[in-house]
């Protein structure tokens, strides 16, 4: 048998009228509209968009900046920090990840070393290290250096030291809100 270019039609049809639904606003359920709330992340260090002071980078103290944060959406179980250069050379450097942060935590305060309060985990960074690393690129350009926060629905089982890719693993698809702090720095 032979299909035709009017045979075809209906399903074509049927699909696009399917594509139309889902983008109808009321047809999102109450966790897809929970998924898109944000999270206002802050440092008295430095405002979005501004250059971090030498004090957090290797040029200088490499201590971690005060962070603070908004009270996330309930159903919180955990939060999730990760601080990384998506402008770095080789790809997306890591400089810092802290993982089960009790939802609770209204911040962190400057120069976390290795206790993270309300027993907060740190994950190993590009370095192979569970500590923060400040920013500390090649010479040239500033890079862009983020502070991703993300309100999860569930506690992560994770070890210490895990690595980035194996929390945004365990998050996937449990992010109730996130928000994101960008800084600049360059030598």
């Amino acid at each position: 048998m032979r299909i035709t270019a009017i045979m075809f039609i209906p399903f074509v049809i049927i699909a696009l009228t399917n594509l139309g639904c889902a983008d109808d606003p009321k047809d999102r359920t109450e966790k897809e509209e929970v998924e898109m709330a944000t999270l206002e992340i802050i440092s008295d260090a430095f405002k979005q968009g501004e250059t971090i002071p030498r004090q957090y980078t290797c040029d200088g103290d490499d201590i971690s900046p005060n962070l603070t944060w908004d009270r996330p959406p309930d159903g919180t179980k955990e939060l999730v920090l990760i601080f990384d250069d998506p402008d770095a050379p080789g790809g997306t450097w890591d400089h810092w990840i802290v993982y089960n942060l009790p939802p609770d935590e209204a911040g962190l305060h400057e120069n976390i070393a290795k206790e993270v309060p309300g027993g907060g985990i740190q994950g190993k960074n590009s370095w192979h290290q569970s500590k923060y690393g400040g920013p500390c690129p090649p010479h040239g350009p500033a890079h862009r250096y983020i502070f991703k926060l993300y309100a999860v629905d569930k506690k992560l089982e994770l070890p210490p030291g895990a690595t980035k890719a194996e929390i945004e693993s365990a998050i996937e698809g449990h992010i109730l809100a996130q928000g994101e702090l960008m800084g600049k720095y360059g030598r």
